[in-house]
């Protein structure tokens, strides 16, 4: 019997494992330093929409969608639903021409949208309040989805189909032979191994450094806020606010309350170079300013968030590549690896076609989407070192939000 092991127990990772455990590929085990979920994926907006920039992009986030779907289905039991409320990106005059210009992409893979003015945004979501010359693109399959419900559900769906889960298992390196990984190093064993799924998000440029190989990835901090629970529900869709600098969707805390969710951009806050793989997020921070600037921002957009203060506070890291678009795909220098990161700000949105994707690599099948604009080799040696040299600020970075 083959054996998998997945190093990371975030959505990816998890989303990894359940596609190979359906398969029925082999014996999966998720090894994950902390518990599951305690990276990024707990800290994360939860946004997903399937109105990408580029082709590759756009017809994996349509799986994503469908997969999404199948998901709730599947996870129904253990407490979860995708949320599909819609997602709504809001352009001002000067962005729009830059969106516009990838219709014609989304008429050809029959990706559904609308394109709404101010007007008709107000008349379909009275709680909103866009400007006279704002734009709406909308994505009637798009929502979110709650990492509190999600993490936790996948990952009890996950052990019912056999995989082993073994938290606080902390990955110190591969064991390599002829160019091939035949393990998995961890502080108290060594896994024999058949293929080896990396999906470590923030930590994979340098967990791939200890295996002698560079990938052109960056990490910036990024912060999301929930509101106190609101005297009367928002009705409105997951936002993409591009002109406000952020986005905001619903959300909740427990089974039946009203919140609030948004998040932003730091534009001048330098990279977080993660070089340890000891780091841990829980000593990032956010300085105070920024939830009031966010509100600031936000409230003339949705009226309802006046007034209403921030309950919760959680900071992560969003990753991306010299290009902006996801690393997804194997290694040549390096066979028995495959590797899926830097998803951006998507990295939900992504989750579970990314696992597809990674699990039908790992088994060795033709993928469902030609992924080669996303494979770790698109990056010449020059470029990588040359774009890991200098230090960026996240303005500097691809700017593409969920």
């Amino acid at each position: 019997m083959s054996r998998f092991i997945v190093i990371g127990g975030g959505v990816i990772g998890l989303n990894a494992a359940y596609q190979l455990a359906r398969k029925g590929a082999g014996k999966v085990i998720v090894l994950e330093k902390g518990v599951v979920g305690d990276g990024s994926s707990s800290r994360a907006a939860g946004f997903i929409t399937g109105l990408m920039w580029t082709e590759t992009a756009i017809k994996a986030r349509k799986i994503s969608l469908r997969l999404y779907r199948e998901l709730t289905a599947d996870l129904d039991r253990y407490g979860y639903r995708f949320q599909d409320v819609g997602c709504l990106n809001i352009f001002d005059a000067t962005s729009w021409p830059g969106r516009e210009e990838i219709l014609p992409v989304y008429d050809r893979h029959d990706v559904p949208y609308e394109i709404l003015d101010a007007e008709e945004i107000r008349r379909r979501w009275p709680d909103l309040a866009p400007e006279e010359d704002h734009i709406g693109l909308h994505d009637e399959l798009g929502g979110y989805s709650e990492p509190h419900e999600f993490v936790p559900a996948l990952a009890r769906r996950c052990r019912d189909l056999g995989v082993e889960i073994r938290e606080h298992a902390r990955v110190e390196g591969l064991e390599i032979e002829s160019g091939r990984v035949v393990g998995v190093r961890t502080s108290l064993v060594t896994v024999e191994v058949d293929m080896v799924v990396c999906a470590v998000h923030s930590w994979t440029r340098a967990f791939m450094e200890l295996c002698g190989l560079r990938l052109p990835i960056k990490s910036f901090v990024h912060q999301r806020y929930v509101t106190t629970e609101l005297p009367e529900a928002a009705v409105i869709p997951a936002i993409n606010a591009n002109p406000q600098g952020g986005y905001i969707r619903p959300a909740r805390l427990g089974s039946g309350d009203s919140r609030l969710l948004a998040g932003g951009e730091t534009e001048n806050r330098p990279e977080m170079r993660v070089d340890d793989l000891d780091f841990h997020m829980a000593g990032l921070s956010a300085p105070e300013s920024l939830r009031d600037r966010l509100s600031a921002n936000l409230a003339p957009l949705v009226p309802k968030l006046a007034g209403i203060s921030w309950e919760t506070e959680q900071v992560g890291l969003i990753s991306f590549s010299l290009d902006g678009e996801p690393v997804l795909g194997t290694l040549p220098q390096l066979s028995g690896l495959v590797v899926g990161a830097a998803f951006h700000s998507g990295g939900f949105a992504y989750s579970p076609v990314a696992g597809l994707l990674l699990a039908e690599l790992a088994a060795d099948e033709e993928t469902s989407v030609d992924i080669s604009s996303f494979s770790p080799a698109r990056f010449s040696a020059q470029d990588t070192d040359a774009y890991l040299a200098r230090t960026v600020v996240e303005g500097e970075a691809f700017r593409r939000r969920h």
